[in-house]
């Protein structure tokens, strides 16, 4: 089975977003966070959220890119209960047990997502606030074969 884990390739997270991921923490679309949001609350680094940002399961931060990588059934069994007890401290679910079901549902859409890619594929979401609620739109970037010429150092024999 494939997750996603944050990556990034520069600093820029650190600088767009309010609370930024860390580095290779598992990962969702965590859209359900815009559902109630208007024009009004897309402004500052909030908006950069919105726009690009998937969301990280352990430190509830933002990044622009996850890479498609296996994980194990126990780890997603820890992550769904992770984002129950997000649901509970951040949106007011009553109980861990009864937001389980939209965590489950959660994960396995981001799960769905990546199994049909290859591990190290990179992916990207947009979003967009529209008459009907949020529209996610998620471009995939395929890992490339890396040729042995990439990385061997050409020199002559010159003493």
């Amino acid at each position: 089975m494939n997750l996603a884990r944050a990556i990034h390739f520069d600093e820029s997270d650190q600088h767009v977003y309010a609370r930024p991921a860390r580095t290779g923490e598992w990962c969702v679309s965590g859209g359900f966070e815009f559902s109630n949001w208007s024009e009004a609350d897309l402004t500052g680094k909030a908006r950069q959220a919105f726009a690009n940002g998937w969301l990280g399961l352990e430190t509830g931060g933002r990044v622009t890119f996850v890479a498609v990588t296996a994980i194990e059934p126990a780890e997603i069994t820890a992550l769904t209960d992770l984002l129950a007890e997000h649901f509970v401290t951040y949106y007011g679910a009553p109980s861990a047990g009864e937001a389980r079901p939209v965590a489950v549902e959660e994960i396995s859409q981001m799960a769905d997502l990546c199994a049909e890619h290859p591990p190290n594929t990179l992916l990207v979401v947009a979003r967009e606030l529209t008459q009907a609620g949020v529209r996610e739109a998620y471009r995939i970037i395929e890992p490339r074969e890396a040729g042995l010429d990439q990385f061997a150092i050409h020199g002559g024999t010159e003493e």
